[in-house]
């Protein structure tokens, strides 16, 4: 397996990396997760793709600006050596719902490689 995506970090560490992530993001907390980000990230979602960390703050900056708050509830979460799914249930400030999964990877550094982000919809 290549270096770049194999971790010998413990399975407990990876979720609790993609857990803060998701705590800061609600939290609007920009420099908390630029902390998280590795220099290489991909952020890719429905809308976008950026590469690099100062192109992933900028759009998160950007999704923060546009809303006035944000609340995460994690559904479940799918996780193999690196990577974590998490199911999530976002509201947008108090009145919008997304169903949404995000694939988080981390690489040998402790720091998020990648972001993949899957638009859904609810059982409703």
């Amino acid at each position: 397996m290549d270096d770049a995506v194999h971790n010998d970090i413990p399975k407990e560490r990876i979720k609790e990396i993609c857990l803060s992530y998701l705590r800061r993001y609600e939290e609007k907390d920009l420099n908390g997760i630029e902390k998280l980000f590795s220099d290489a990230i991909v952020l890719r979602d429905w809308k976008i793709r950026v590469t690099g960390k100062q192109n992933a703050l900028l759009e998160t900056r950007k999704n923060f600006a546009a809303v006035n708050s944000l609340k995460i509830e994690v559904l479940s979460t799918y996780q193999n050596e690196n990577t974590v799914a998490a199911e999530l249930k976002i509201t947008i400030d108090a009145t919008e719902e997304l169903y949404v999964v995000d694939v988080i990877t981390i690489d040998t550094a402790s720091k998020i490689a990648s972001i993949r982000a899957y638009l859904g919809r609810g059982d409703v």
